[in-house]
């Protein structure tokens, strides 16, 4: 953030000392390539520092988003700091919601992966409609967010601002976090409160395969996506996994198979998200029917770039497309109520029932032997185990 030897980032905004007082030197093209600089007025401190930091990130934040205030009153000079114990209290809490917030997403921007971004951006739209209110106003943010999302979004929200104050706090931005525990207290989610996964049987799993291999309607049929849908069933990695599956990810016969990151949809663009949603990779031994699949379709010399399980045209499946057309139409007509995530349902569900330990297919399926135990002991799996006598 300090100035330093070198050129910095486009886009970038500095935080530089100048005659013992700070100032942010802005990025030339916001100004057809005049310097600019926004002095802050502030002794070079290191309270201050944070300060002036704390600034910089929200014009960076702003550039990105393209909505940068040229007339910089928005970043006006901020306060020096008081002295007294009593005003240290009372101007962090002035903050407003989305001032917290703000700052806050442009701290963590740079290590978030592309659908957290997205789930961001939400909350910054959401929290815009509370207005001017304050951070520490949290019985009044709470009935007004209530008021323009549903409890769900809600209770998502509080749990955000929560941390958001939590690094306040860190950062001396603020000095209470009032959200904490805000969001225990609504009803919980209904994934929480009926976490039944919707796991088919083996025999709906085959006749799905076969209605995809099978598929001859006219115009517009999908049979091209019987091998992704396989894979599905057969592996249990997430639909965004299998989706940016590339053939360097597969072994030379087919028989492991490495995730290494995926492709997740972000409005109308496809995005590769490095690592998995747990920030993991893994490589896996595939069942020797599944190696037979890969067999069958990898090209002699595959490029390792190239996707295994492209679309029609040749692009990246676009899961959105593919869950309300393809799926809904091969799909539903054998087993309502599913999606495409449904296959790792299956393939976790299936497995126990076989016997495979839950230590095992978490670590195949990039998951937790809590929430196996937990959340997949489903209808299925209690209506073909029985008690031993």
């Amino acid at each position: 953030m300090y100035s330093k030897p070198g050129k910095s980032p486009k886009g970038s905004v500095s935080v530089e000392s100048f005659q013992g007082r700070l100032r942010l030197r802005l990025p030339r093209q916001l100004f057809g390539g005049k310097q600019k600089y926004l002095s802050l007025g502030l002794p070079d401190t290191d309270v201050n520092r944070r300060a002036a930091e704390a600034k910089a990130k929200l014009i960076e934040s702003d550039i990105a988003l393209e909505r940068f205030d040229y007339t910089l009153e928005k970043y006006g000079r901020p306060q020096p700091p008081q002295l007294t114990v009593v005003e240290n209290l009372k101007k962090p809490q002035s903050l407003t919601v989305m001032a917290l917030w703000e700052r806050f997403a442009a701290d963590k921007q740079s290590s978030l992966k592309p659908k957290t971004c997205e789930k961001y951006d939400n909350l910054t739209r959401l929290f815009a409609k509370v207005g001017d209110l304050t951070i520490d106003e949290s019985l009044i943010v709470k009935q007004a967010l209530e008021q323009v999302t549903t409890s769900s979004r809600t209770k998502d929200a509080l749990m955000y601002l929560s941390a958001a104050c939590k690094w306040g706090m860190k950062h001396r931005l603020v000095s209470a976090n009032p959200y904490d525990g805000m969001a225990q207290e609504l009803p919980k989610h209904r994934y929480q409160t009926d976490p039944k996964p919707n796991a088919f049987t083996e025999e709906e799993c085959d006749r799905v395969i076969e209605a995809f291999k099978g598929d001859k309607r006219k115009g517009m049929n999908y049979r091209h996506y019987a091998p992704f849908v396989e894979f599905l069933f057969g592996v249990g990695c997430r639909p965004s996994e299998a989706i940016g599956l590339q053939w360097k990810h597969i072994s030379k016969d087919c028989d492991f198979v490495s995730f290494e990151g995926s492709l997740v949809q972000i409005g109308n663009r496809r995005v590769r998200s490095e690592g998995s949603k747990n920030n993991r990779t893994r490589r896996i031994a595939v069942s020797s029917k599944i190696q037979v699949l890969l067999q069958s379709i990898r090209p002699e010399n595959p490029d390792p770039q190239s996707l295994v399980f492209p679309s029609l045209d040749g692009d990246s499946i676009n899961y959105r497309n593919f869950s309300r057309r393809a799926w809904s139409s091969v799909v539903t007509p054998i087993k309502a109520e599913t999606t495409p995530y449904s296959c790792r349902d299956t393939f976790v569900t299936t497995q126990l029932i076989k016997g495979v330990p839950s230590s095992v297919i978490a670590k195949w399926c990039d998951t937790s032997t809590q929430m196996i135990d937990h959340n997949y002991a489903d209808k299925l799996k209690l209506t073909q185990l029985r008690p031993k006598d």
